[in-house]
């Protein structure tokens, strides 16, 4: 993986829903974003507010103990917590390999997915700096044109 964008600094939980709002129109079916970093970095902030800014508006809760919710924006949406499993082979009876060639997935814990982490996936590397957070953009450089104007 290589920087596809220079790293976001999200001083607040304002910044990361506008950012997840800038985030949301540049995706759609087959996107993959793997989401890592500590609890309390801010990926499942981040992930609630890409699908309401993706037309959901229902209640998005944190997936931590269902594993996986699916939305309906006009695209599938598959937003999973991997946190819990315990080998790889668990993600794919999920179903989530398969959902990785047709919705738009956000995947938190992406290193549980082991081999089955797709190539064409970009990560967002959430980390805690101070009283705010900083997201660093990794994939590969197909991302880069996408990304540009964030």
């Amino acid at each position: 993986m290589q920087p596809v964008h220079p790293p976001v600094t999200l001083p607040d939980p304002d910044a990361t829903e506008a950012l997840a709002r800038r985030f949301a129109p540049r995706l759609g079916p087959g996107d993959v974003l793997l989401l890592e970093g500590q609890i309390g970095a801010g990926k499942t902030a981040f992930a609630r507010a890409l699908i309401q800014a993706s037309g959901v508006a229902e209640d998005v809760p944190s997936p931590t103990f269902t594993l996986v919710q699916t939305y309906d924006a006009g695209v599938e949406i598959w937003h999973a917590d991997l946190y819990r499993l315990s080998h790889p082979d668990e993600a794919v009876e999920l179903g989530l390999t398969e959902a990785f060639e047709t919705a738009l997935c956000l995947v938190e814990w992406p290193e549980k997915l082991g081999a089955d982490r797709p190539e064409q996936a970009l990560t967002l590397r959430f980390s805690v700096v101070g009283e705010g957070r900083e997201v660093a953009f990794l994939g590969p450089k197909t991302w880069e044109a996408r990304l540009a104007d964030l």
